[in-house]
């Protein structure tokens, strides 16, 4: 079985006649436990930080998620490093290249899930949930249900499988049943039909993409944000957290009066190999996204 990808999930299974739907057998958002979902629940916007395991190396990336969390992340994306990052921009798709090289070509989903364990086994207090942005091929070549129970229990609550679409994901979903949050995208260009799956599917969070493209840094938010994130909440009931090209404190405080979220990842991983930076970036968007007023 392969699969044929565009961007934002928009896939079509190879060799598959007839999709199964979310749902089928019993599998709805419903059905299972919204382990994200905590993350808002706080009062107040949450901030997402996105951060590529493995970069600079293993050590550095481990180092980069307690400084993310001391900072003030509500959660913590962790990208698995992948040589076909169809939704990623360039710093993102570096970060992941140096961290396959300083590893020796071999840092993946395996050790990308050794890398949470630490964090988890380490953490302490209040400290941020863990979802694996992941592509979908490795979670393919593991076998799902492996895959599931190993990410289960490296103590990460969710996954974010960019490439999978919501009517594609029966397999998936019936392997993360009881085990794992699945958060499914929504673009600016996802029909009404879309949006009905993406929410449907989903636990935890819906992941509102903010523009069509790749991730990375802009220097203005897309126009008609407001009105992609509201027609988003129209369909779910479900947080709503709003990724791709939000840069800065500014940007991310304006996104956070709109949505239940805000993702922000280059601007992270920019600064990932220097601690004191990437830390000092991370408490003032924190500040701004949880100090923000809702419009």
């Amino acid at each position: 079985m392969t699969v044929s990808s565009d961007a934002f999930g928009e896939a079509r299974w190879v060799g598959r006649a007839t999709p199964v739907k979310p749902g089928h057998d019993g599998m709805n958002a419903s059905a299972r436990s919204d382990r994200l979902e905590r993350v808002f629940a706080k009062g107040r916007p949450a901030l997402i930080a996105y951060l590529m395991a493995g970069y600079p190396d293993r050590d550095g990336s481990l180092q980069a998620m307690r400084v993310v969390a001391r900072a003030g992340a509500d959660l913590i994306e962790v990208g698995v490093p992948y040589t076909d990052q169809l939704a990623d921009g360039p710093v993102i798709v570096n970060a992941s290249a140096r961290a396959r090289e300083a590893a020796g070509g071999s840092f993946g989903l395996v050790e990308t899930l050794e890398v949470v364990a630490d964090f988890i086994g380490k953490r302490q207090g209040d400290s941020p949930a863990i979802a694996l942005m992941c592509y979908l091929n490795p979670l393919m070549s593991m076998g799902f249900e492996r895959a599931a129970q190993l990410i289960a229990d490296a103590g990460a609550e969710g996954v974010i499988i960019p490439d999978l679409p919501p009517d594609m994901a029966d397999d998936w979903l019936r392997a993360a049943e009881g085990r794992l949050d699945t958060v499914f995208l929504a673009a600016p260009t996802s029909t009404d039909a879309r949006l009905d799956l993406v929410g449907e599917a989903s636990s935890g969070f819906v992941y509102c993409v903010s523009t069509t493209g790749i991730t990375g840094e802009r220097e203005t938010l897309p126009l008609g944000l407001s009105d992609t994130v509201a027609r988003v909440k129209a369909h779910t009931s479900l947080p709503v957290a709003v990724g791709f090209g939000v840069s800065s404190a500014g940007q991310a405080a304006e996104v956070a009066r709109i949505a239940d979220g805000v993702v922000v990842g280059s601007a992270f991983v920019k600064r990932q190999a220097d601690p004191a930076e990437l830390e000092a970036l991370v408490a003032e968007v924190a500040s701004a996204v949880h100090s923000a007023g809702r419009a």
